[in-house]
């Protein structure tokens, strides 16, 4: 396959970013999205110029380090992570255009890398249990039903790749912290903290300058893993929960 490339290239966050149109050919349809980028760069590096920076580490789907936007989709035309799409799903001649997340709470920090950072700070503020120190607990010692064990399960699978952010229209993090709300709310662990892990977590995510959430869905469409937009009503339950007890107590 031969393939123009136009793709996003930015020094850093502080330079202005620009397209930039590159060639590529001899190119696998069974090669992964990533190895396709492998190919360009190892071209550019034999002609003296910089390679294209882009994010990544296990290449499995699991990491969520990965991320980029594909002709104008998060993560590409399929539902899974950039790792995972393969050149089959574009045709011998294409025009692709790459570039990073957008979302003023992910800057750009070189080419296709954004930092997420942000992510990090809003689990910082509530994506934890009380745990006591020493040995682990008996694994029956705390009874979980199953529709919970299954729901925890469920939203577990966020992955932090921010595709739901950069699918939002109004860059909105509301999916992704809903998952680890959920995630720990459902569970008897998560008890004691239920009421300020949602509180903590919302207020961070508020004043990480993402979008406010107007329920479009895009968000639940490009999350690889699937997260339910169900997800979000049910954080919003919990938050009206936790704000009322608050006000009341």
């Amino acid at each position: 396959m031969n393939l123009t490339l136009r793709i996003w290239r930015q020094a850093d966050a502080s330079a202005d970013g620009e397209m930039r149109t590159y060639q590529v050919s001899g190119i696998s349809p069974d090669m992964s999205f990533l190895e396709m980028l492998d190919t360009l760069n190892e071209t550019l590096t034999e002609r003296g110029e910089e390679p294209v920076a882009f994010d990544h580490d296990c290449r499995e789907g699991i990491c969520g380090a990965c991320g980029m936007v594909i002709n104008g989709r998060a993560h590409g035309p399929e539902r899974t992570t950039t790792c995972q799409l393969h050149m089959r799903h574009f045709s011998d001649g294409d025009t692709i255009d790459i570039e990073p997340w957008r979302a003023a709470a992910f800057p750009v920090v070189r080419d296709l890398v954004v930092d997420r950072g942000a992510f990090d700070r809003v689990i910082g503020a509530g994506g934890y249990i009380t745990a006591p120190t020493g040995s682990a607990p008996e694994a029956h010692a705390t009874a979980v039903p199953k529709p919970a064990a299954d729901t925890a399960f469920s939203h577990a699978e966020c992955i932090g790749c921010g595709a739901c952010v950069a699918a939002c229209p109004n860059g909105s993090a509301m999916l992704f912290t809903s998952a680890k709300v959920n995630h720990l709310n459902v569970l008897p662990q998560g008890a004691p903290e239920r009421e300020s892990r949602v509180l903590g977590m919302v207020e961070q995510m508020d004043a990480e300058s993402f979008g406010g959430c107007t329920l479009t869905g895009e968000c639940a469409t490009a999350c690889p893993k699937g997260i339910p937009l169900s997800s979000i009503a049910a954080m919003n339950r919990e938050y009206l929960r936790a704000a009322t007890r608050k006000r009341g107590a």
